[in-house]
């Protein structure tokens, strides 16, 4: 009979960073790497929760300032600037922009798409940078 595989199960792709980005929301003000591996329960590597927090602010959704020797990271995003992010990853991975985009817009209920069409005219309106 097979021994069972005693390896770790690997989360879902993100569900980590959702984890390190929860728990910086729960700090109170910028916190450390070490302060959130502690807050993730300790079973991550320090140098795991590192990459996490340094491809979260490749994505700009964490920023980073040092203190003393230490860098102490800070969300840049709410809840619904993540959900934005992961929408937009989910749009540039596909090839079909407009296939996906059209998609997206047609199963929207009646108030969602009038709430989307209200926004698209208020960007219109904003002046450009």
């Amino acid at each position: 009979m097979a021994e069972p595989d005693r390896r770790p199960q690997r989360r879902a792709m993100g569900e980590l960073e959702a984890q390190v980005l929860s728990a910086l929301r729960e700090a109170n003000g910028p916190a450390t790497a070490a302060w959130v591996r502690e807050r993730l329960g300790g079973d991550l590597a320090y140098t795991t929760v590192m990459t996490i927090l340094a491809r979260l602010q490749g994505k700009r959704v964490v920023t980073r300032e040092r203190e003393g020797r230490a860098f102490v990271w800070t969300p840049a995003a709410d809840q619904a600037g993540l959900a934005a992010l992961k929408m937009r990853k989910v749009l540039d991975a596909e090839s079909d922009r407009e296939a996906v985009l059209a998609s997206f817009v047609i199963s929207l209920p009646a108030d969602d798409g009038q709430l989307l069409r209200d926004l698209l005219n208020l960007a219109d309106d904003e002046p450009a940078d």
